[in-house]
């Protein structure tokens, strides 16, 4: 067990995306210095760190000096290295661990983890070569082709339709493996998400119902209003026997295929803080971020208490052109923020592009129906359509 790690310390993370970020400002609100691995000179979270090593995830000095100066370390961004967090956890604890975060980086070692652990997964096919196309079962078709590794956000999919679609989409990624599934009639998508200590102590945020568009998360409602209380208990009892599957430590987001019947089917999971449960900085009493952070340090795991109803909306970088001139401007915030229960969190990045995560915008209220109403006027002042 990681002996407690009192504030004073410092903490790594390896990455310096908005993920990062976060975590630092809880970690230093906690008392703790952060330290940021990450070669970026303008990441979000080197910017506030009190640390921030430029350098790349593999660089041999900046990991011994990393190492020398946290008491331990996290990861903010699934596609680290392994490597990094072994090297690292040799002489540091680290959360989660090289071996847990291997498997989510990787789809076919996700579904049978899956599987090990008992969790329904998608019907499914992994292809490494040409050859095993034509070996796919007709059932699996239409289907939705995902690169094994580095997909993310939508990116490294294609939706095929028979097998020439197959054998088209196979050759436009790269002829890398790939894992084909089966496209499922959905009638909802949730995500839970769980912390668990090296100990095995586990908690869990309520389940959060999600809105994805372009294979992009658009909207979180939480309480999830498209599931009864059962399928949302279910979805945490899953999300739990995985983490414990793979003996995972820190914070774990299991994404859910909700089908017509309430079956509950695992889509993929992510070994960090997920963006569907940013909304739990402003709606409970302690965010994912505290909880990454309790886990890591060895502090007690406290169940965290959903006091406000809340949407939460992403901010994609779309919303600085929706002008028309073709040039950034400014979304109209100040208008956002003259509405109850909103919650502007930018991330700092210095340039707006098209589908980048430049930031989220939680709306909470003292109902449900309440916070939607709030977040469909942030919308229209916003120009966010189609949810």
């Amino acid at each position: 067990m990681t002996p407690f790690i009192a504030p004073g310390a410092t903490l790594g993370v390896v990455g310096g995306g908005q993920l990062g970020r976060m975590f630092a400002h809880a970690a230093q609100q906690g008392g703790y210095r952060v330290a940021v691995l990450d070669r970026d000179a303008t990441s979000p979270a080197g910017a506030v760190a009190d640390e921030h090593f430029r350098a790349a995830y593999l660089d041999a000095e900046a990991l011994v000096r990393m190492a020398s100066l946290c008491a331990a370390i996290t990861t903010e961004f699934e596609n680290v290295p392994a490597e990094t967090l072994r090297v690292l956890g040799q002489t540091r604890p680290v959360a989660p661990g090289a071996a847990a975060v291997a498997i989510c980086q990787d789809r076919a070692a996700e579904k049978a983890a899956f599987t090990r652990a008992g969790v329904a997964c998608a019907p499914h096919a992994v292809l490494t070569d040409p050859a095993d196309l034509d070996a796919v079962a007709a059932e699996l078709l239409p289907g939705i082709l995902k690169t094994a590794r580095l997909g993310y956000d939508g990116k490294g999919q294609r939706s095929v339709a028979d097998r020439a679609g197959l054998a088209r989409a196979f050759a436009e990624l790269g002829g890398v493996a790939c894992v084909l599934e089966k496209r499922l009639p959905l009638a909802a998508e949730i995500s839970a998400i769980v912390a668990r200590s090296d100990s095995g102590e586990m908690v869990a945020l309520p389940v959060q119902e999600n809105l994805h568009r372009d294979g992009i998360l658009a909207v979180t409602r939480v309480p999830a209003q498209a599931v009864g209380e059962a399928t949302a208990a279910q979805a945490i009892v899953l999300a739990r026997r995985i983490a414990e599957a793979i003996d995972y430590v820190g914070v774990l987001c299991v994404e859910f295929f909700v089908l017509a019947d309430d079956l509950l089917v695992a889509n993929e999971m992510a070994p960090r803080p997920h963006n569907s449960g940013h909304y739990s900085i402003d709606a409970c009493d302690l965010s994912q971020f505290d909880l990454q952070l309790r886990a890591m340090t060895g502090a007690p795991l406290v169940a965290p208490r959903l006091h406000s109803p809340a949407l939460m909306l992403n901010l994609l970088g779309d919303l600085w052109f929706t002008g028309g001139s073709g040039a950034a401007i400014e979304p109209p915030w100040a208008r956002v923020l003259a509405l109850p229960g909103a919650h502007l969190h930018l991330y700092g990045k210095r340039e707006a592009r098209p589908g980048r995560k430049m930031g989220h915008l939680t709306l909470t209220a003292d109902s449900a129906d309440s916070a939607e109403a709030m977040a469909r006027a942030a919308a229209a002042i916003l120009g966010i359509e189609g949810w």
